[in-house]
């Protein structure tokens, strides 16, 4: 098996052809003659390893004869990106992405065809048109950031049976309104969702789904504050509730109370997703820094 340089510029590209079933670290060990364990780590960690058009940043990737390697010496493999989504990372059994405000989750009867399924959909295909995207999660429309489906039906249902135990950590950055004045807190009730679909609070144990979340404020105004908010259970609008229910709705967030809307979006953004792999165990976390045009309100 060879490697080959494919162009003459400053960034060397290297193929290599799979001849045996292998994982993805094993085979770049034994064909990278003289690199070292570090350093194939370090090309795996900064995204310059492809196995056909999908960058691979996983070890124990599991290679079959006949796929492509691609290996990008000296730059970092661009990040597949799509109108509202951008791909985080993807292996055989995940694909978490950084989804923007505005991009629905979903199909709904009013919004068919530009989704963030929709649009991952199309992107699985690529490789094999029977490939399929199955929901794990859903943020709002509104709220950007990290989120994650399957690639099978076998990993959905293994992700959502175990859930709770599954995702290690989901933090959000917020902009509430008023000036929050507890440095940090954490708020513990039951939500049930009304005919309306309207999701409400409640102290009554047994009167819907135990809810906790916890906050810590990073920066206030006399306007605003900006929150770092943990969910230690993962409610529909949990943070949405419990923050009208605070006294200080999510701005922009005029279903549960917001009356400004500084950024005509509500201020709600998955900053970290952390979990362990329902395959591998391994526990992996994804971070996407806070909207600048949050920061922006605290200037």
């Amino acid at each position: 098996m060879s490697s080959k340089p494919l162009n003459k510029q400053k960034t060397k590209i290297t193929q290599l052809t799979v001849t045996r079933s292998s994982r993805l670290m094993e085979f770049l060990i034994q064909e990278l003659k003289g690199k070292s364990r570090t350093t194939i780590k370090s090309l795996l960690a900064h995204r310059q390893v492809s196995v056909g058009t999908h960058i691979i940043t996983q070890f124990d990737y599991p290679l079959e004869p006949n796929q492509s390697i691609t290996i990008i010496w000296g730059a970092i493999a661009e990040q597949t990106r799509y109108r509202g989504v951008r791909i985080l990372f993807e292996d055989p059994y995940l694909i978490v992405i950084d989804k923007e405000a505005g991009m629905l989750s979903i199909a709904t009867a009013k919004e068919k065809l530009l989704t963030t399924y929709s649009i991952l959909s199309g992107h699985v295909k690529k490789e094999n048109p029977s490939n399929r995207i199955f929901v794990l999660h859903r943020l709002d429309r509104d709220t950007s950031g990290v989120m994650m489906f399957a690639k099978s039906e076998e990993v959905q249902e293994v992700m959502q049976n175990a859930w709770q135990e599954a995702v290690v950590r989901r933090s959000y950055i917020a902009v509430v309104e008023g000036r929050v004045e507890k440095d940090a807190d954490t708020i513990h009730s039951f939500l049930k969702e009304n005919k309306m679909l309207f999701m409400y609070s409640t102290k009554v144990p047994g009167e819907g789904d135990e809810a906790i979340t916890h906050y810590k404020v990073l920066k206030r105004s006399e306007e605003f504050s900006l929150l770092e908010v943990e969910l230690e259970t993962g409610r529909k609008n949990q943070i949405r509730v419990h923050m009208k229910e605070l006294g200080h709705p999510v701005a922009g967030d005029k279903k549960y109370g917001s009356k400004l809307n500084p950024l005509r979006r509500t201020c709600l953004h998955a900053n970290i997703l952390a979990f362990k792999h329902p395959i591998t165990g391994e526990e992996l976390s994804f971070e996407t820094p806070a909207p600048h045009r949050f920061l922006g309100l605290f200037h």
